[in-house]
């Protein structure tokens, strides 16, 4: 089918029969199905919470043309579901505006970057508490010694977080990025003023180790996400990439349309998701639940499999490729999409 941009009359929710007359009915469900909807994701850098992820939906989901809009924190992926009058130019410059970034082409390590930062601030942090708390330091000394060590620290390596903070103010939201953002500002301004006072106490130090430890902990947090994102790629690789039909052919697995039954034979992994129609047999559910022991399924009431899984006892199996068991339920599709499946658990944990 072609597609063709929506009529200005359509860019409005279905308008009733006193905007649109009952004789032209025929023409606007025709307007209306020339817009088609599209899946588009786009990665995006800059999230650090959940707060964050909330604004990105909420900017994408306020757009013309936008079904739905799932953004993973996890995978620092928006996955929108949307018509011709959302471009993804447009989809683009709303993610930009409220304050995160998408890059384009290949994604930096996020990881390389805090270690760049973290090279320049945990020492200068380390000397400025020196200078503001050791005893024993001259006073003047060890006040501009501590603001010289402690600016760079709070101007340069905690720029980023100073900028989300004043996106997501623009945009009404308060993420965790302005609360970091206004203790460690607050702290420095009043030390700023008070080298301009004798007897006033400076807190330096206290505004590089607000940054610092941040840095710190979203560097563990990225190497984190990095391995258990292998950890899930090499996952999803154990499922194989075709599949076996009743007659004995082969077609890749990702051909596979809902209802569409195909067979497993003993040793072999399935792969697809799954409802067990035909048979009964054993599978070796580890990569999913842990546990060693093969689970005997069949149809019936323990009929849900996942692709990656192994048929574990030599009794025929037949399948259709299926829905995540988690989510119950319909026959089935190919195997799930592991950023849908991510935002899905985010949001319940949220």
């Amino acid at each position: 089918m072609t597609s063709a941009a929506c009529p200005a009359r359509c860019r409005s929710p279905l308008p009733t029969s006193r905007v649109v007359p009952p004789g032209q009915w025929g023409a606007y469900a025709a307007a209306m199905a020339l817009v088609e909807a599209r899946r588009v994701e786009l990665p995006v850098d800059g999230m650090t919470c959940a707060g964050c992820a909330s604004s990105v939906t909420r900017a994408l989901e306020a757009l013309d043309g936008v079904e739905e809009a799932t953004v993973s924190l996890a995978t620092r992926t928006a996955t929108v579901t949307a018509d011709e009058r959302a471009s993804e130019a447009d989809l683009r410059l709303a993610v930009e505006a409220a304050g995160y970034a998408v890059p384009t082409g290949e994604r930096s390590d996020e990881a390389v970057h805090l270690d760049a930062l973290l090279r320049v601030a945990v020492p200068l942090t380390v000397l400025a508490a020196v200078l503001g708390m050791a005893p024993g330091i001259p006073t003047g000394l060890s006040r501009w010694g501590a603001a010289a060590t402690a600016l760079p620290v709070v101007v340069w390596a905690g720029r980023g977080i100073h900028r989300r903070a004043f996106m997501a103010v623009r945009h009404r939201a308060a993420p965790m990025d302005v609360l970091i953002s206004m203790g460690s500002l607050a702290a420095l301004g009043w030390s700023l003023a008070a080298l301009a006072l004798d007897d006033a106490h400076a807190y330096f130090e206290t505004a590089a180790i607000i940054v610092t430890l941040v840095l710190v902990g979203r560097r563990l947090e990225a190497g984190a996400r990095r391995a258990s994102g292998g950890a899930l790629r090499a996952l999803l690789a154990l499922a194989p990439t075709t599949a076996r039909l009743s007659d004995g052919t082969e077609v890749p697995a990702s051909e596979l349309e809902v209802g569409t039954r195909h067979v497993v034979r003993p040793g072999e992994r399935l792969p697809t998701d799954g409802r067990v129609v035909e048979g009964r047999g054993a599978i070796d559910r580890s990569m999913i639940t842990g546990e060693p022991t093969p689970v005997e399924v069949g149809p019936g009431a323990r009929a849900d499999v996942v692709a990656g899984q192994v048929q574990a006892l030599q009794v025929g199996l037949g399948a259709a490729g299926g829905e995540d068991p988690v989510g119950g339920g319909a026959e089935a599709r190919p195997l799930a999409d592991p950023v849908d499946q991510v935002a899905l658990h985010e949001r319940a944990a949220d």
